[in-house]
C-alpha cells in the first residue's frame, strides 16, 4: 500500500535545532493534508503541525513560532524544522498523509509512519 518513513530524530540539548523528514512512497495517486503529530511518554498522541497540498500550515499552540513544517510535492515529502527545542518537545514524533490511492478511488485513506525518538535534555 503505501510506507511513510520518518527520519532525522535523535538527541539534541535545549535550544537545539532538529530536522525531520518523512517520505510516502506506494500506491500514491495524490496526497492531500500532510501532517507532524508526537506522543510523550502516559500522553495522548497531540498535533503539532499540517500542510495542505496547496501549502497551507497549522501549527498546535504549543509549538508555533518555533516550528515550520513544508513539504515537497514532487518527493512525497513533508518536513519539521524544530528550533529553539524544550525538554517538553521531547516525544515520538510521527508522519501522516492522507493518500488517494488511484485515480480509481475518490477517497483519501490515512496513513502512518513508523515514528521517530526526539529527546531534549535540560
Amino acid at each position: 500500500q503505501v510506507q511513510l518513513v520518518e527520519s532525522g530524530g535523535g538527541l539534541v540539548q535545549a535550544g537545539g535545532s532538529l530536522r525531520l523528514s518523512c517520505a510516502a512512497s506506494g500506491h500514491i495517486f495524490s496526497i492531500n493534508n500532510m501532517g507532524w503529530y508526537r506522543q510523550a511518554p502516559g500522553k495522548q498522541r497531540e498535533l503539532v503541525a499540517t500542510i495542505t497540498s496547496d501549502g497551507k500550515t497549522n501549527y498546535a499552540d504549543s509549538v508555533k513560532g518555533r516550528v515550520t513544517i513544508s513539504r515537497d510535492n514532487a518527493k512525497n515529502t513533508v518536513y519539521l524544522q524544530m528550533n529553539s527545542l524544550k525538554p517538553e518537545d521531547t516525544a515520538v514524533y510521527y508522519c501522516n498523509a492522507d493518500v488517494r490511492n488511484s485515480f480509481r478511488t475518490y477517497t483519501y485513506t490515512p496513513y502512518w509512519g513508523q515514528g521517530t525518538q526526539v529527546t531534549v535534555s535540560s
